[in-house]
């Protein structure tokens, strides 16, 4: 059974969700859920211990996974879990909806190495192209 972990940010969380639901549905192993991370409310508030917690659960499932999906636009995390998965040389799986990693003047230089499979257009193009790759 291969292994995957999710990054993005939170306002890309239904996203999240739906190909998290999507890929266990097919029998992968998802290996840290951080949607769970949202807390009781408005007023609940992270402390910097809680944020290390956090912070130390999504390096490991990023080690843990056999492939990382990155869904854009993400934050500063989604980008530090990006360079995990790249330094430790994880299969990483790049949905732009609109295509703008391919814009020099907007993309970043790592989106672009060999490890890197770029998808465009709909979630469900994304998980064909994660189903039908060599992780499986």
């Amino acid at each position: 059974m291969k292994k995957f972990y999710v990054a993005s940010s939170f306002r890309n969380i239904e996203a999240v969700v739906y190909v998290t639901r999507q890929l266990t549905a097919k029998g992968y192993l998802h290996t840290y859920d951080w949607t769970q991370n949202t807390g009781s409310g408005e007023n609940q508030k992270l402390t910097l211990d809680d944020l290390m917690i956090i912070g130390q659960h999504e390096k490991n499932a990023v080690k843990e996974s056999d492939f990382v999906v990155i869904l854009l636009p993400g934050g500063n995390g989604t980008h530090i879990e990006f360079g995990i998965a790249l330094g430790l040389g994880k299969k990483i799986f790049l949905y732009s909806q609109d295509g703008a990693i391919n814009n020099p003047e907007e993309t970043s230089t790592f989106y672009h190495l060999p490890e890197v499979q770029k998808c465009y257009r709909t979630l469900d193009e994304l998980l064909e192209k994660i189903m039908a790759s060599a992780v499986e």
